[in-house]
């Protein structure tokens, strides 16, 4: 079978990687234009492009795919590429770019799309974010055929995954993306001998996962400790919960709730050592085992502190600046 590849990051490097590991043959990969990253800000290949270089495999990078768009000469080298490419499927992982109907309709048997969570439970872009904020216990990976919506295409195959009280954005996007690379080869593998049954996806139960916007890693102390927490893990390793205090900022990389009142306002320090910095909070204490300065390491609470010393009665910033 011939898989025309769509997508960007790591996320989807890993399903690349499976289906050349499964003897696909991959024509043509789309990825996102190189950007630039690092304090030198170079412009950096994709993950995914980097994977598709390292076989051989010819890349195109449009910036968009609308023919009657912004870039029009993007979108029609891409589409005499994938045309060309006579593809018998298209897989798209978190490619990036909004797909218009034509490409759609080019491949035989369509789209089909990995998406990182139970559908319809969070539609769009930042599921697994969203899901560990939230507090959901189980998420998974749908291999889901796609139409013109917002990942509301018909459900091919679908697997849960717990989502362990420790696990953050990191820890479970690694296990995602390893399980939506054996469920894309083994929905192409249905596909090829004509087993892979289509579900609609049910009305009930659709939530939309927004895009994390930089200022929601703000800590905001009138919340709830668990809340708190929760976020702590879902911004973890990016863009990573943020506090401050004196306008200096201070990264908030583990924390957990404890089990007694605030006896404090919204983010006073009741006490700080080697075992963690107790904080008050709306509801509830919460306290902070991994923390990081500016330009700084991620340190233990411990070792933190002996940089940056913090004592009882001290009020920790809620600002939004404290993101940046």
């Amino acid at each position: 079978m011939r898989v025309v590849f769509a997508g960007t990051p790591a996320f989807a490097r890993v399903a690349l990687e499976r289906l050349l590991a499964a003897g696909f043959e991959i024509p043509l990969v789309l990825t996102q234009p190189d950007r630039p990253a690092g304090r030198g800000m170079k412009l950096q290949a994709s993950p995914v492009k980097q994977c598709a270089l390292e076989h051989g495999i010819a890349v195109a990078q449009p910036r968009s795919l609308r023919l009657d768009g912004k870039y029009p000469e993007d979108a029609t080298a891409a589409h005499e590429a994938i045309l060309a490419a006579k593809a018998n499927a298209m897989v798209v992982a978190a490619y990036g770019l909004i797909l218009p109907q034509w490409v759609l309709d080019a491949p035989v048997k369509g789209c089909l799309n990995i998406h990182a969570s139970l559908l319809p439970r969070w539609r769009g872009a930042a599921p697994i974010h969203r899901a560990i904020e939230a507090g959901d216990v189980q998420t998974g990976v749908t291999i889901m055929q796609m139409d013109a919506g917002l990942d509301t295409g018909d459900m091919l195959l679908m697997e849960r995954l717990a989502i362990g009280t420790d696990d953050t954005t990191g820890s479970l996007h690694d296990r995602l993306a390893t399980l939506g690379g054996r469920l894309i080869v083994e929905a192409l593998e249905l596909a090829a001998c004509g087993g892979l049954a289509a579900e609609k996806q049910p009305a009930d139960g659709v939530t939309y996962a927004h895009k994390i916007e930089k200022a929601e890693a703000a800590v905001d102390w009138a919340l709830p400790a668990a809340v708190i927490e929760r976020r702590v893990r879902a911004f973890n390793p990016a863009p990573g919960a943020a506090t401050a205090l004196a306008g200096e900022a201070i990264k908030v990389w583990a924390a957990h709730p404890e089990a007694a009142r605030a006896a404090g306002v919204p983010g006073q320090v009741l006490s700080a050592g080697a075992d963690g910095i107790r904080v008050s909070t709306g509801d509830g204490v919460l306290v902070l085992t991994e923390l990081q300065r500016a330009g700084g390491k991620r340190l233990p609470a411990g070792e933190f502190l002996r940089g940056f010393p913090l004592v009882p009665g001290q009020v920790l910033d809620a600002a939004v600046k404290a993101a940046g």
